[in-house]
């Protein structure tokens, strides 16, 4: 009923910077929260930046001030520019949306992931 495909990830060095995109479709009516999340290889999926329903952005401390998150409504997107890179930010990253269907019906749903890694 939702697709969230994202893009954007790769193998950049430590200092430097890529951007995350993630396009949400199918029979949507609207989008709660939007944003990302991350698993490190033997590590718990973490919130890394999210829209919250009310339209705020909400980040984790590790990611403050390197990671700014925006959202086009109008596209249901939302994209992650990640900047000073840094190898613990290696992980497989994961867009996430709370949309409500056009059923009203809510659904959490996640994208497939897109892989970083920060290593010279």
């Amino acid at each position: 009923q939702v697709q969230l495909v994202e893009s954007g990830g790769g193998l950049v060095q430590p200092g430097g910077s890529l951007r995350l995109s993630c396009a949400a479709s199918g029979s949507i009516y609207s989008i709660n929260r939007m944003g990302w999340y991350r698993q490190a290889p033997g590590k718990q999926r973490e919130l890394v930046a999210v829209f919250t329903s009310g339209g705020m952005p909400n980040y984790a401390d590790s990611v403050k001030g390197r990671f700014a998150i925006s959202r086009d409504n109008a596209k249901n997107t939302v994209s992650l520019q990640m900047n000073s890179l840094k190898p613990e930010d290696t992980a497989v990253y994961y867009c996430n949306a709370e949309v409500v269907l056009t059923t009203r019906a809510i659904l959490s749903s996640w994208g497939q992931g897109t892989r970083v890694t920060v290593s010279s």
